[in-house]
Parts: C-alpha cells; structure tokens; sequence
C-alpha cells in the first residue's frame, strides 16, 4: 500500500515538472518575439495643394512676321504657309511660273537664232574662209531672210530673256513683301472691341447738322487656355 502511495506521488510530480518546464519554454519564446507593425500614414493637409493639381497656363505663341520673311526669303510661299494664307499659292506660284517660263522660251530663242546667224555670217559670199557645214542644217525660213534680221531677232530675243530674269526676282519680291505685311496684320485687332460709328451732330459753333466720325476702342480680355498636367 505504501509503495503505491509512494509512486503515485512520484508520477503527479514529474508530470508537474514537465508542465512548469513547458511553460518555462513557452515564456521564453513569447519574450523572443518581436511586435512590427506598418507605420500609419496620416492624410496631408487639405491647405496644401499637390503639384499635380496644380493647373498649368499656356500663353497662346505670338505670331512672328520674321518668321514669314524668312521663309519666303527661304523658298515663295512658305511665307504664306505659315501665315494660314492658303489660298494665296495658286497666286504666288503661277507669278512665279510666268517669268520663269519666259526665261526658258527666250533662251532656247535666242540660241537657236544665235546658231542660225553664225551659220549665215560663215556661210556669207565675200567672206574669206566660207563655211557651210552648219548652214545646211538651218531650217528653212533662216535661210530666206537675210542676217540683219536675224541679227536683230536674237538681241531681241536675248533682251526679253534678261528682262524674265528681272520679272522674276520681282515677283519674288511681292512674295516677300506680302508675306511680311500680312504677317504683322495677323497680330492687328479686328474684333467688336474696335468700332468704327458715324452719326449725325449737332455743330455748336454754326448751330447747324453735320455728321461725326466716332471710335471707339475696348480693352481685350485676352484668354488663356490652362491645361492640367496629367
């Protein structure tokens, strides 16, 4: 009986032991862990405006009349390009057709009247070296007529060719000028804040109607386009 005692008490106390040893183990894992928690964002103040709300105000670009010189200057109707002014190149492009085509015609005259004189001068009785091997290629007409008006043909013929030289810097010129000038309009004030009003008036000095030229100029409101960046 006594021996019963002896190991019933034995067993209750190892399985005391055991628990105390477990919960010893298990304080110490708990003391071994570490707490981490995500740090809270706190929301910006409303005051403060991000950069990305900000809107962005763009001027509208000036037009610049240099611009259009130069380009004209460059090539003829690029001056009207960049003023908007598309209908204008049918315009400046059959001015510039006009002399240029008169330039051609002229030169291929005159050297076909020069080679037609030369054949006649070489080919001319009297001469003491007669040459005859390009008047036989001459058509028939330069054959019929004598060299003096041949020889007046072709300085006439040259002349109209340099004259087509000169019509055409000239209308490269107007290109040019046209260009510039419509170039500083595009900037001029056209709208309903300048009037123009005539109405009739009473002359105080001769007590008697007239008529009174009246204008009348508004300050613009210029608009401004404001683009929010994305």
């Amino acid at each position: 009986m006594a021996c019963c005692l002896l190991i019933g008490f034995r067993s209750v106390a190892q399985t005391d032991k055991q628990m105390l040893s477990q919960s010893s183990m298990f304080g110490q894992q708990d003391s071994t862990l570490k707490i981490t928690a995500k740090p809270i964002k706190l929301p910006k103040d409303s005051t403060n405006i991000s950069k990305a709300d900000t809107p962005i105000v763009k001027a509208k670009p000036k037009h610049d009349p240099r611009i259009a010189t130069r380009r004209s200057l460059i090539f003829p109707g690029l001056g009207q390009i960049y003023n908007k002014e598309y209908w204008k190149l049918p315009i400046v492009y059959g001015a510039i057709a006009i002399p240029t085509y008169t330039y051609i015609f002229n030169d291929n005259y005159y050297k076909e009247l020069r080679f037609a004189y030369n054949a006649r001068y070489k080919a001319a009785v009297g001469t003491t070296a007669a040459d005859s091997t390009d008047y036989n290629g001459l058509a028939a007409i330069y054959k019929k007529v004598d060299v003096a008006s041949i020889q007046s043909a072709r300085n006439a013929a040259r002349k109209n060719r340099d004259y087509s030289i000169l019509w055409f810097f000239i209308v490269w010129g107007l290109n040019v000028a046209d260009a510039t000038v419509f170039g500083h309009l595009k900037n001029f004030d056209v709208s309903d804040d300048l009037t123009l009003n005539i109405k009739p008036t009473l002359n105080p000095t001769t007590r008697g109607p007239g008529v009174s030229l009246v204008v009348s100029y508004k300050t613009p409101t210029r608009k401004m386009s404001s683009v929010l960046r994305q």
